[in-house]
């Protein structure tokens, strides 16, 4: 490990607003809005406010996914949040979702809204609504939402961990990337030898527990999250791998992972959705030709 020069730190932390990589701007140490913006609100039961991040693609993955089973009541209007231009410090936003971070759903379905956030809370949350993909034995519900809650506690370490330290923080620390590289191969392990035993995290059904995790560790597996894929030798996780293209292959996830989507190809992008219809008329691609 190469010499640094060793950081001690000060009696009382003060922040530097100049630090902080590429998220600087948006990272600070204080809560509540920081300018007055409304939310829009569309005609749907289902309001999301959200980017296409992989907490972005659980919900909307879900949403498509109901809709796919028919129930008509998860249609919905996806608008997005550009988080890197501080949309989500407005005041709307933030009455939504006070932690401000994406995703947040106000469910209108009901004569008053209900507000949701944290996307493990938003799953459980329409899952119970529409009794689906959340298996009702306590046997394997509760196999399904150990795996969800595990995905929740271990998305810090892989994204806030692995992949600020890998990918974004301004200064290489062998530590912290050594560090956060061992803990995300072992959930990675984690992951692997539980898919040897079952076709699904939560078992021989696709669940929640799959909708909360495969955007994360199924895009890690495909090289598709920090670069890392090569450096993390995602390809010897062979269960994982299988279970990655399964999931891959459903419709509603294909259509869920385009909702809210910036970057990478313009033909996978919908940066909003309010009508089934826009995957075919909306995308990025056809709206610059037209």
């Amino acid at each position: 490990m190469t010499d640094t020069p060793e950081y001690t730190p000060a009696a009382v932390w003060v922040w530097n607003t100049g630090s902080g990589g590429r998220f600087a701007n948006i990272n600070r140490p204080i809560a509540g809005p920081t300018h007055d913006k409304d939310l829009p609100t569309g005609k749907h039961p289902m309001q999301l406010y959200s980017l296409g991040t992989p907490n972005g693609q659980k919900v909307t993955v879900m949403l498509e996914e109901l809709l796919a089973l028919g129930h008509t009541g998860a249609e919905y209007d996806a608008w997005l949040i550009r988080i890197n231009e501080g949309d989500q410090f407005g005041s709307g936003f933030v009455s939504v979702n006070p932690n401000s971070k994406i995703p947040a759903l106000l469910d209108r379905s009901g004569p008053k809204p209900i507000r949701v956030f944290e996307s493990g809370a938003i799953l459980m949350h329409l899952a119970e609504k529409f009794g689906a993909f959340l298996p009702k034995d306590p046997a394997p519900r509760a196999e399904c939402l150990s795996w969800l809650f595990w995905q929740m506690g271990s998305a810090p370490y892989l994204g806030g961990g692995f992949g600020h330290f890998y990918a974004y923080a301004p200064t290489k620390i062998e530590y912290a990337i050594d560090r956060f590289a061992m803990e995300t191969k072992r959930q990675l392990d984690v992951l692997d030898r539980r898919l040897a035993e079952t076709a699904f995290l939560g078992g021989g059904d696709y669940t929640i527990a799959d909708i909360a995790v495969w955007p994360w560790y199924g895009a890690l597996a495909k090289g598709l999250l920090y670069g890392g894929g090569e450096f993390l030798s995602v390809q010897d996780y062979k269960n994982v791998q299988r279970w990655t293209d399964a999931i891959a292959q459903r419709p509603a996830v294909k259509r869920g992972r385009m909702v809210n989507r910036v970057q990478g190809d313009p033909a996978s992008q919908l940066h909003e959705r309010h009508d089934a219809g826009d995957f075919d008329t909306k995308t990025q691609d056809k709206l610059a030709a037209g």
